[in-house]
């Protein structure tokens, strides 16, 4: 009898623990994102756009309904990126990207944001993520603004100005070189992620 109690305590224990253990929810990235990617000149500002983009990110909803943003990544395919500028533009952004050995520029969560309130009209924290591009990572901080319904689809909107040789990019040229871009590009980002 005295196993049999032990046994019946040791398992309510168990069930009071897990009911306290938060559970950690995965979103995936849903249609009707827009990556963008803005930069300059010798001869006037172009622009590029990101067609294929995936991402996943990991949330756990806390009593108050504000989450915890427990991780997150954002992958773009390098040569899904296409230019004004034209195939030309393309065709030297995959290069100077190193296309053939990095395929994809990575945004990864660095450290986890506790208790992000629920904001339909938007929410502004500050991020550290880790941005990969050709290959090398870099740790940045930057400005999201989140939007989040209770238990539902989650936003995140953001830019970021980088320098290209920072990451061992050279800024690439068009037009037979007489157009040759600034080292300086912004990053935008508009991202909607629905749970699973």
């Amino acid at each position: 009898m005295r196993l049999y109690k032990k046994i019946l305590l040791a398992a309510s224990a168990l069930v009071l623990m897990s009911a306290d253990t938060p559970v950690k929810n995965t979103y995936t990235l849903a249609k009707g994102y827009a990556v963008s990617i803005h930069g300059t000149s010798n001869l006037h500002d172009w622009d590029e756009n990101v067609m294929t983009v995936s991402g996943e990110s990991i949330v756990t909803w806390n009593s108050n309904t504000s989450f915890d943003l427990v991780g997150m990544n954002i992958k773009m395919a390098v040569r899904s990126i296409k230019s004004t500028e034209g195939s030309m533009m393309n065709n030297n952004t995959y290069e100077a990207l190193k296309a053939d050995d990095h395929p994809e520029i990575v945004f990864e969560l660095a450290a986890q944001l506790p208790n992000i309130p629920v904001d339909t009209k938007g929410k502004v924290v500050e991020a550290k993520v880790n941005l990969s591009i050709a290959g090398v990572t870099k740790a940045i901080d930057m400005s999201v603004t989140v939007t989040a319904v209770a238990h539902g689809n989650i936003s995140f909107e953001g830019s970021e100005t980088i320098k290209m040789t920072d990451y061992g990019v050279k800024p690439p040229v068009a037009m037979l070189g007489t157009m040759k871009t600034g080292d300086a590009i912004t990053i935008h980002f508009k991202t909607v992620f629905a749970g699973k």
